[in-house]
């Protein structure tokens, strides 16, 4: 493995560790892919420029190793070098989050790992998709938390369903400090929006819009109070992800319309081909901006060479709009 010899720096960590605790997560949040290179291990030197690039251009945090990043198809040892590459790339400037997840004891050398390799904060995955009812997930949760410092933002989606009730007992957890909705039911999520904040009183706890995609059903989730989003389109085009959010922020209504028809709508559908497709164009994608990120790891396959064709059509679209912001109609 490209392992990389690191000593995190500790006070830059705690003070990004601080507002990351403080539920301070603010902008558009960004989830880098994992390079790999022609030999099919991690390609440190591509992730750093990768990360750094995404760094600079202001997102309001870094979420490596996560969905977009294949988190399911690393290894320990790949993991901790992904993390501890992008802390690195980050440099201090935003707090950075880590995936975990799977089974239990992995799960908790995931935590582990992220915590040696500097990261702020944990984003923590459903387990293996075993059926299991919403006091099991809870429970879950319950033990990756008491086997870490770090802070977790809990993500229900898939086979991790909560109630409102079981939101609330994980919410409780200390360092627990935000909950992230990966499966687009809006009137069971504005449920667990309204428990947790009713329970939790002063606690800061944030939401997150988790859906593929997210700028599609972001306006929807902002009415029912979760403002964050995780953007894959960061990845590639943050010039188009920071337009949008802006124009939400805003309440710019043309511009986020023109966005969402001319670009989120056409890349969705692309999207919807494949399975997979939600990493496998993000990645692809991002290699067409220059980054050597290699294929995706099986079971996800790589983009038709006609939907790539497709793809940059629909981010030359994107790019257009945003370069003539007076032109929505």
């Amino acid at each position: 493995m490209n392992f990389v010899n690191h000593r995190s720096t500790t006070k830059g960590s705690a003070a990004r560790g601080d507002a990351a605790a403080a539920g301070q997560l603010r902008g558009v949040l960004f989830f880098p892919v994992t390079p790999f290179g022609l030999d099919g291990e991690v390609n440190v030197e591509a992730l750093r420029a990768h990360v750094a690039r995404g760094a600079s251009a202001g997102p309001g945090a870094v979420f490596a190793a996560c969905g977009t990043g294949e988190f399911n198809a690393l290894e320990p040892g790949e993991f901790e070098t992904v993390v501890r590459v992008a802390v690195e790339a980050v440099a201090g400037r935003v707090p950075v989050y880590a995936g975990c997840g799977g089974a239990l004891p992995l799960a908790r050398r995931f935590a582990a790992a992220a915590a040696r390799a500097g990261a702020d904060g944990l984003l923590l995955l459903p387990p293996y998709l075993v059926s299991c009812p919403p006091e099991g997930i809870a429970n879950y949760v319950e033990q990756v938390a008491a086997a870490t410092a770090l802070p977790i933002i809990v993500y229900q989606r898939n086979n991790a369903v909560f109630t409102p009730e079981t939101a609330v007992q994980v919410a409780r957890l200390p360092n627990v400090v935000g909950f992230k909705d990966g499966l687009g039911n809006l009137d069971a999520m504005q449920r667990i929006v309204l428990a947790v904040r009713g329970a939790l009183g002063g606690k800061p706890f944030q939401f997150f819009n988790g859906m593929p995609t997210a700028e599609m059903s972001q306006l929807a989730y902002r009415a029912i109070g979760v403002p964050l989003y995780s953007s894959a389109v960061f990845c590639f085009a943050p010039e188009v992800a920071l337009a949008f959010h802006a124009a939400v922020e805003a309440g710019d209504q043309a511009r986020v319309d023109a966005l969402l028809e001319r670009f989120y709508a056409p890349l969705v559908a692309l999207r919807n081909k494949v399975p997979g497709y939600a990493v496998s164009l993000v990645k692809a994608a991002t290699e067409l901006g220059g980054i050597a990120t290699g294929s995706v790891r099986a079971p996800l396959v790589p983009p038709a060479p006609k939907h790539v064709e497709e793809l940059k059509r629909i981010i030359a679209a994107g790019r257009a709009l945003v370069e003539q912001p007076g032109k929505h109609a």
